[in-house]
């Protein structure tokens, strides 16, 4: 069941393969994703010291919010991942010249999970492409529907 999707990151990037990783979260935090409050459409990824951490992401605190719990809502998560596929990501991300891009928030049973993409970007005519493919395609289905 998906929370927040990244529906930009299909626009802007061609997602070569998705990881799904797990989230080091607070109590409020977890709270408020489960209340759907969670926005990841500014959202990266980046690498720092070999782990993962995800910038960007914006939970916005329940109105209930314990009193001695000040929350910040665009804090840095840390991004949980084996050992191995956090090594190929940095190999891939550092020579390639790819991108690790959220893709979507989601449960996978019963814990929240982000799915990260290793994506490469697309450029201006690549995005016009893709708008004319989806367009034909939108079309192609109308026709489909009239013809019957």
């Amino acid at each position: 069941m998906s929370i927040a999707d990244n529906k930009k990151a299909f626009h802007d990037y061609f997602i070569e393969e998705r990881f799904e990783a797990g989230l080091v979260l607070e109590g409020w935090e977890a709270k408020a994703i489960r209340a759907g409050r969670a926005q990841i459409k500014e959202a990266y990824v980046i690498i720092k010291d070999g782990e993962l951490f995800l910038l960007g992401a914006h939970i916005s605190p329940l109105a209930q919010a314990s009193t001695h719990v000040h929350p910040d809502p665009v804090r840095t998560r840390k991004l949980l991942l084996h050992e191995r596929e956090i090594s190929k990501l940095i190999g891939k991300v550092e020579r390639a010249g790819y991108a690790l891009v959220p893709l979507d928030l989601h449960f996978a049973k019963g814990r929240i999970k982000l799915a990260i993409g290793l994506a490469k970007g697309k450029k201006e005519y690549d995005k016009r492409e893709s708008e004319k493919k989806k367009d034909w395609e939108r079309e192609k289905g109308r026709l489909m529907r009239t013809a019957r």
